[in-house]
């Protein structure tokens, strides 16, 4: 690569010598033009100029490519009299006497090149190239200035075409702060590199008088397209920058200059344009949206990027469907990127491609931020090299999900939670599942025998309190992954279509596998459908029958939560992999909370849990009064005692707004009588 670049500098250093060369050339001729012209203005003889012949002749004999004038002649068809006046104007910012030497050379002597100066130095005056439609004002290589009469007024050289006759070209000014450079890469997935054959081939057989083929890639995945489009665009010598969709519709009127400044760079330097339309939906790239317009207005090289099809079909397009690297692909990636690392994690990697579902770009990172991590003196107590792999990968995939779920922290282990012997099996069953489904789907081919149904989805159904949400937190826990609890109130929308949109996003985020995601009450979104007697109805149908394709295709795990399974809508169930009833706990399953509740550190005194799990709560309740009660012993300067868990009680059920019984705190401290008939 260095040598590579090496000599491509060499190249260009020869290139821009010889460039100059050819530049100075024309102006001498033109100043020679101009002399001869103020001799005949002046009814002078004619001056005896050296020939220039021989000088052209040697500069062609040795030059090693074509000259910039002279590619941008072939480029735009620019006649051999619009390539005068190119010169004429070059020469105000060649020579300093120019303005002197123009105006000795025409009738009114105007110190600048004007349309009339060019038409009589020229032998070949064409009128037709000062038309706004010839190549000279339609791609702004000149700029008129203001005159009493057209041929007369001042013709000054464009800056961007100043630079690019120079030989030290740019991208024009107005053009710099809406489009960046894509590096191109090396394409690691075969299925990747498929794909830019398929470009390269569609772009490279095209007849060259028909305007290129627009390129859609479409995918989830927005770092895969756009190192498809650099690869394409690598084997095809073209030059990618990426051009974004928000910063184009930020000043829709400058839309039709934009495409004419893209369209000169794009032709005259082998650039391909890469739009990033990834925030607009099908719905919103309408013909109303000048962005759905853009592409089709340029007939130089261009890709689209976008989750959905994007653009209209004014200019023949041709679509991609971009998927991440398939599970093998990735295994390949990853060991690729670990080096010698991969081998000694003995079979870790096919483990985190079942669970994380990364882009190339992010198992690269990944894999660079383990090896710089790795130190050979780190203690046998420090993570081992699997875990810091799964923590990283776990960093990475992590969703940006803040406005429409809450992230939990999962602290609660197997041992807070109390459950009876079937459920609690239930839920390890799931924990194994989702452990082992490289094995099952990947080394056993039941991926091979369907796509759909490989995600892990689970219903947790029972009263308030009883432990669902715990348990989800501990499932959690035990696979090392973030738990995410999605807010309902920000994902559900009175408006058409946003919460299907929301839903996207939230499934979206979470497809790289790095989280749980817990529908809270479900029964909100997953409620049956009904029949259709008006639009609202029509609607909710589409949003229920929306979330049975994410479930159906998400391949993640999944757990939903909800007090009322017979509102779940029976398609759901059918998907659920899952179904965990969490009974109200009896008087052992209470005994057994109360004696996990309370943290290690907390002074307690003279605790009856036998008479506290005659309290007919369930765990979420209980672990209220223990709290309320741990508040108050911390106010008072004590431990927690009967006498404080009964006070915190008592604010419990006033809550619950239910009778606190007799027989539910009998023998829990010495009460007056009116206390004890006052809670009957």
């Amino acid at each position: 690569m260095e040598r590579r670049e090496a000599i491509k500098e060499i190249q260009n250093s020869t290139w821009q010598r010889e460039n100059f060369e050819y530049l100075e050339l024309a102006i001498i001729e033109m100043r020679q033009r101009l002399l001869a012209r103020a001799a005949r203005v002046q009814g002078q003889p004619l001056p005896e100029f050296p020939d220039l012949k021989p000088h052209w002749e040697a500069l062609q004999t040795t030059s090693s490519a074509t000259p910039a004038l002279e590619q941008l002649a072939s480029t735009f068809n620019l006649s051999p009299f619009e390539k005068d006046v190119l010169i004429l104007c070059l020469g105000m910012e060649w020579d300093v006497d120019w303005g002197t030497l123009c105006a000795s050379a025409g009738m009114l002597q105007l110190a600048y090149p004007t349309w009339d100066l060019a038409f009589n130095l020229s032998s070949q005056p064409d009128w037709q190239a000062f038309s706004p439609e010839a190549p000279l004002r339609q791609w702004n290589f000149i700029e008129l200035k203001g005159g009493h009469t057209l041929i007369h007024s001042p013709l000054r050289i464009n800056e961007w075409t100043l630079h690019y006759l120079r030989g030290t070209s740019s991208l024009d000014e107005e053009l710099i702060p809406l489009v960046a450079p894509v590096e191109p890469v090396q394409l690691g997935a075969e299925s990747h590199r498929q794909l830019a054959s398929q470009v390269v081939a569609l772009w490279g057989q095209r007849e060259r008088r028909l305007p290129f083929p627009i390129v859609q890639l479409c995918g989830q995945d927005r770092s895969s397209n756009r190192e498809i489009a650099s690869s394409a665009c690598e084997q095809l010598g073209l030059k990618l920058y990426a051009l974004s969709g928000a910063a184009l519709l930020a000043n829709p009127s400058n839309l039709p200059q934009i495409v004419k400044l893209w369209e000169r760079e794009a032709r005259s330097k082998q650039l391909a344009l890469l739009l990033d339309a990834d925030e607009f939906v099908a719905s919103e790239m309408g013909k109303a949206n000048p962005l759905a317009l853009f592409p089709s207005q340029l007939s130089t090289p261009i890709f689209v990027i976008a989750r959905e099809r994007a653009v209209s079909s004014h200019r023949p397009t041709i679509t991609f469907d971009v998927s991440k690297p398939t599970p093998g692909e990735q295994v390949a990636l990853w060991n690729q990127a670990l080096g010698e690392q991969a081998f000694a994690l003995n079979g870790f990697v096919e483990t985190l491609v079942s669970q994380f579902d990364l882009a190339p770009p992010t198992i690269q990172a990944a894999s660079a931020s383990l090896l710089g991590s790795l130190d050979a003196t780190s203690s046998a107590g420090e993570l081992s090299v699997s875990d810091r792999l799964w923590d990283t990968c776990r960093r990475q995939a992590r969703p940006q999900l803040d406005e429409l779920a809450q992230s939990i922290a999962t602290v609660a282990t197997w041992e807070d939670l109390v459950l009876p012997e079937m459920q609690r099996q239930t839920l390890e069953e799931i924990v194994a599942h989702v452990r082992q489904r490289a094995r099952v789907y990947e080394r056993w081919g039941f991926r091979s025998k369907s796509q759909r149904g490989l995600g892990i989805s689970a219903l947790f159904a029972g009263a308030s309190g009883t432990g669902k949400t715990m348990a989800a937190e501990v499932i959690a826990g035990a696979l090392q992954l973030d738990l995410y609890r999605i807010d309902l109130s920000a994902v559900v929308s009175k408006y058409i279509g946003e919460t299907e949109k929301n839903l996207r996003r939230v499934f979206d985020a979470a497809e790289m596998g790095g989280v749980v995601l817990l529908f809270d009450e479900a029964d909100a979104l997953f409620s049956k459908r009904s029949d259709v007697k008006d639009s609202n109805d029509r609607y909710a149908n589409m949003e229920v029958s929306y979330l049975l394709q994410r479930m159906e295709a998400y391949r993640g795990l999944a757990i939903l939560t909800t007090n009322l399974k017979d509102s779940i809508d029976f398609a759901f169930l059918r998907r659920l992999r899952f179904i965990v009833k969490f009974a109200f706990p009896d008087n052992s399953q209470r005994r057994q909370i109360w004696e996990r509740i309370f943290p290690k550190d907390l002074p307690t005194e003279n605790l009856n849990y036998q008479r506290l799990a005659k309290l007919n709560v369930a765990g979420g309740n209980i672990r209220n009064i223990a709290l309320n009660a741990a508040f108050l012993a911390a106010q008072e300067g004590g431990a927690v005692t009967m006498e404080r868990l009964l006070r915190a009680t008592q604010s419990e059920y006033v809550k619950l707004e239910r009778p606190l019984t007799d027989a539910e705190i009998r023998g829990w401290v010495e009460l007056p009588t009116s206390v004890t008939e006052g809670s009957q």
